[in-house]
């Protein structure tokens, strides 16, 4: 079953350099050739999420290709181009530890960003510094290897990170083995620039269904408040729709490549924070063991 029912318009990418696909066969001919730079985008645009329900339980198999070379990277700026980077910059990253939260004691809420890395998250990390809250960032494989700088630093502010695909397609219109790439290559691209894999999914547009769900054995994330920020490119509507409809152990999806909710944020933090929330990643707000399907958490019992 599909879950959602709302249209979904085709992920953008590359807006002033090339597209995902442009970039993914330039990360791999570099991975293979030992290429000094390639081309890619500086940023994506977003598609339409879709709203989730639950779908039928399904066998546990897991999917994660192990790593062929590594690369590092820098951003270089407004030109798009990618160099590849010196072997100290490949080295595994060093999360800051995070705090322990038991959230069946204290108010949570999981505050999630998808497909970044992009030009704004370096803000969203300063903003998010001054709160002291940790996020989730479900990242895009094509984008990771545009912003590799940017996931490093994002990693090493103890945020967590979520796998969301290559290029953000419908997954359930995908054969099991192109699901598998999808997921797949993403790994590849993380482990490659930070030394993790992640330990999360989300589906683009929460499009899932047992065929998607057999790929891997990993939770997939979904949400219980949809700010709807691809549509409303407005800082002060995504704040209030996020605020609203916020409850303890609510997840709420953000987009970080759109300045307008980067804007946002700070809002959001602040009257938050003044409610006695507390801000944390998917996991911890499930006590580290996330159930096969996510919407949110509901205190007290978080399973």
């Amino acid at each position: 079953m599909d879950i959602g029912a709302r249209s979904r318009p085709p992920f953008l990418g590359g807006a002033r350099r090339g597209t995902a696909r442009t970039v993914a066969t330039a990360v791999l001919v570099a991975m293979t050739c030992g290429a000094s730079t390639l081309a890619a985008p500086s940023q994506a645009a977003h598609a339409a999420p879709r709203p989730a329900a639950a779908t039928s339980a399904v066998s546990n198999a897991a999917s994660s290709a192990a790593v062929s070379g590594a690369w590092g990277a820098a951003a270089a700026g407004a030109q798009g181009v990618v160099a590849l980077a010196a072997p100290d910059d490949r080295a595994e990253v060093r999360p800051r530890p995070r705090p322990r939260v038991d959230c069946r004691r204290v108010k949570c809420v999981a505050l999630t960003f998808d497909d970044g890395p992009g030009p704004y998250t370096d803000t969203l990390l300063a903003y998010l510094a001054a709160y002291h809250a940790q996020a989730t960032f479900f990242v895009v494989g094509s984008n990771v290897v545009t912003y590799p700088r940017v996931l490093r630093r994002t990693v090493a502010a103890g945020h967590e990170i979520g796998n969301h695909t290559w290029s953000h397609p419908d997954l359930t219109r995908l054969s099991p083995a192109r699901v598998r790439s999808q997921l797949g290559r993403t790994d590849q691209a993380i482990r490659a620039i930070t030394g993790i894999v992640p330990g999360l999914v989300r589906p683009p547009y929460g499009a899932i269904n047992a065929t998607v769900r057999r790929q891997t054995g990993r939770p997939m994330v979904l949400w219980s408040v949809d700010t709807l920020d691809w549509r409303y490119r407005s800082s002060a509507t995504v704040a209030r729709r996020a605020l609203r409809s916020v409850r303890p152990g609510s997840v709420i999806l953000f987009h970080d490549i759109h300045p307008t909710t980067v804007r946002a944020i700070p809002r959001v933090l602040r009257k938050l924070a003044r409610r006695g929330y507390r801000f944390v990643t998917v996991s911890q707000l499930f006590g580290g063991h996330p159930p096969r399907l996510v919407f949110n958490a509901a205190p007290p019992d978080l399973h």
